[in-house]
């Protein structure tokens, strides 16, 4: 762990470096900066077509969704990217002051539930929460719960990243808390799982959630926390692994894409979150993808676990986990350290 946030802050002198010596972007009209924390299979199918169908060259900087944030921070007086297509509302709710205030006229097509609603961001694909398991490892159809997570034999074997750095695991960690506190996230059964659970980890925390899928894939772990959609690469790719949406329930994030305030090619930017929410690029991910669409009406191709077949917890409330988040993450990191002493 101690390696964990020594990692932590070189990542993070490393980025403040580069924000210092660099000079700000000048503007063109062909030109795009993204900083993106989506997959590679999502990012090739949006990016190429378009930078193909707008003639605008675009630049990409993957990483982290932690330290995508990070970086957005640490230039935010001498901005270096113009999109951040990263994380979801709960995570950057309180980090407006960072994005320029864009509705896009695609936004009225999306589902209700997962149109822009704060006038910055804009949900554009969701990744539900899930487990991703070894069948090698774990055998098919034996972890089916967050409880099961619990088995001694598991300890150790268990792939789980950093609510606090990393978008996946915090919503992974929001749904293990509405699971085992019975709808209440602040109940003390809850905390008293999440405490038993840490401990089943055995000091192994993941620095970035690739690390999660990656793990249980190369058969490091038989069990990670993770979203849907690395889970159905790696089983097309023929990998021995199995997704799970746990028996208690999944949460439903809108992955969003937000402008960068300041960035050199604003309208290039806007360009782009017109393209992501259109109904050509929804319809092809529903169709060739292993993300959800959030556009009203797009069909997803027959691969993917059927809407219906999916319990979502009823009493899961956005705006509540916005307000709590700050308690909530600041609960963990103190279960985190108490278990280091």
């Amino acid at each position: 762990m101690k390696t964990l946030y020594k990692f932590c802050f070189i990542s993070l002198f490393a980025l403040i470096s580069v924000a210092c010596s660099s000079g700000n972007s000048s503007s063109s009209d062909d030109e795009l900066i993204i900083y993106t924390a989506r997959s590679e299979s999502l990012n090739e199918a949006v990016i190429p077509n378009f930078e193909r169908d707008t003639g605008i060259k675009v630049q990409t900087i993957t990483a982290g969704t932690g330290e995508l944030v990070t970086r957005v921070e640490t230039e935010r007086n001498n901005p270096q990217g113009d999109i951040l297509w990263a994380a979801d509302v709960t995570m950057l709710h309180d980090k407006t002051e960072l994005f320029e205030e864009y509705v896009s006229t695609e936004d009225e097509h999306m589902m209700v539930e997962f149109q822009n609603t704060t006038g910055y961001f804009s949900p554009a694909f969701a990744d539900p929460t899930v487990f991703i398991v070894n069948t090698e490892l774990a055998g098919e159809g034996v972890i089916t719960s967050f409880y099961d997570l619990l088995d001694p034999d598991l300890k150790g074997r268990i792939a789980f990243g950093d609510p606090v750095n990393s978008s996946s695991a915090f919503q992974s960690l929001i749904a293990m808390l509405y699971a085992t506190g019975h709808g209440d996230p602040l109940s003390e059964e809850a905390w008293t799982f999440v405490e038993s659970f840490i401990a089943s980890l055995d000091g192994k925390i993941q620095g970035s959630s690739g690390q999660v899928h990656r793990g249980v894939a190369d058969g490091e772990y038989a069990v990670g926390l993770t979203w849907e959609d690395p889970v159905i690469h790696y089983i097309q790719s023929g990998a021995p692994v199995e997704v799970v949406f746990p028996e208690e329930g999944a949460i439903f994030p809108g992955q969003a894409v937000q402008i960068i305030k300041g960035g050199a090619n604003l309208e290039n930017a806007k360009k782009f979150v017109d393209y992501v929410l259109s109904e050509q690029v929804q319809s092809k991910a529903g169709q060739e993808l292993t993300v959800r669409p959030l556009r009203d009406g797009v069909e997803l191709a027959d691969y993917m676990t059927p809407q219906s077949d999916i319990k979502l917890f009823e009493e899961y409330d956005e705006m509540w986990v916005i307000e709590h988040t700050e308690e909530i993450t600041s609960r963990y990191v103190d279960i985190i350290e108490r278990s280091l002493d």
